[in-house]
């Protein structure tokens, strides 16, 4: 369990103190993110005409049960596969905000990861999506707390185990894409297991994020924005890692493979774009590329949609690296 800075304890006990009981539920409510709703698979590979797929099933590195699928190039099993990843609170198909309760809670929109997943199987790239611990059909782990990297890193480390002990997969030419929480799991997955990723081309890290930034951005919409440490503390008291600890500056100058970063640059769940800024500086990478979504606030609507309506960059970015 993460250990709390003293001085922030004393003034989180004093902000409990001061606090009223409105904005407490406030503040409880905005550590509570870091309880991932789960998004069910409102979108299987047939809904985009892409059949030869199959269910897959393995181990995080700790043990936790992961589930996913196998979807081939159109046109038959190719020589290159992306890993594909998802953000909280999504799953391998996306988020069916457009469903309504519970998820519109967070946006009420659609977004369609399967989608661009037929982008990669129509430009040659077989494709294995999985849920990350927590969400979709993978199971539970680590009290349901979402770690946003801090513990699915070993689902990053199970994946690849997966794929380079399977008869087929190893042989394949591997590239990442791996978004917001799955970005985050997986620039520490590197940082800890270097050796196991060293022959991956390249990664697509769309939507990489601080949970310091989401925290203050949201709090001070709900005009709590003065109780960060009290934030803290009731993440403390969840079990979950403090805000500092969740960020992907923590493990970037470990990654120096081959990078492409989208953000949305006045994103209205960080409005920070300095956060984004931050990470894409830290990555040890010699070739990194960062492209800002503009003339938009949506990260859900625009942001983790971007790859789906606009695939050519990104597709672009694997052709030149896969080889």
């Amino acid at each position: 369990m993460s250990r709390m800075p003293e001085a922030r304890m004393q003034t989180a006990l004093e902000q409990l103190k001061a606090i009223s009981p409105t904005d407490h539920e406030k503040v409880k409510g905005l550590a509570a993110i870091v309880q991932p709703l789960r998004s069910p698979l409102h979108k299987t590979p047939d809904d985009h005409g892409m059949v030869d797929w199959e269910d897959i099933y393995f181990q995080s590195d700790d043990g936790v049960p992961l589930e996913g699928w196998y979807i081939p190039a159109k046109g038959g099993e190719s020589n290159k596969l992306i890993i594909f990843n998802h953000a909280l609170p999504m799953s391998r198909a996306g988020f069916p905000g457009h469903l309504g309760a519970p998820w519109s809670a967070f946006d009420a929109v659609e977004i369609d990861f399967v989608l661009q997943m037929k982008h990669l199987t129509d430009a040659g790239y077989n494709v294995l999506a999985y849920d990350l611990r927590n969400h979709g059909t993978s199971s539970a782990a680590n009290g349901g707390i979402c770690g946003i990297g801090r513990y699915e890193w070993r689902d990053c480390v199970g994946v690849k185990n997966y794929v380079d002990s399977h008869l087929r997969l190893s042989r394949m030419t591997v590239g990442l894409y791996s978004q917001c929480t799955g970005g985050n799991a997986q620039y520490e997955a590197i940082h800890r297991r270097p050796e196991l990723f060293g022959n991956v081309r390249c990664m697509a890290s769309p939507m990489v994020v601080s949970m310091a930034a989401i925290f203050d951005a949201f709090s001070e919409l709900q005009g709590v924005r003065q109780y960060q440490e009290l934030i803290d503390l009731e993440l403390l008291k969840m079990g979950a890692f403090l805000t500092a600890e969740m960020t992907p500056h923590l493990f970037a100058p470990s990654v120096t493979m081959p990078i492409f970063m989208h953000q949305v640059l006045d994103d209205a769940w960080t409005r920070n774009p300095q956060d984004g800024q931050k990470t894409f500086d830290l990555l040890g990478s010699e070739s990194k590329e960062l492209f800002w979504i503009e003339n938009t606030t949506k990260r859900f609507k625009d942001g983790y949609n971007h790859f789906g309506k606009s695939p050519e960059q990104i597709l672009d970015f694997f052709n030149r690296h896969m080889g």
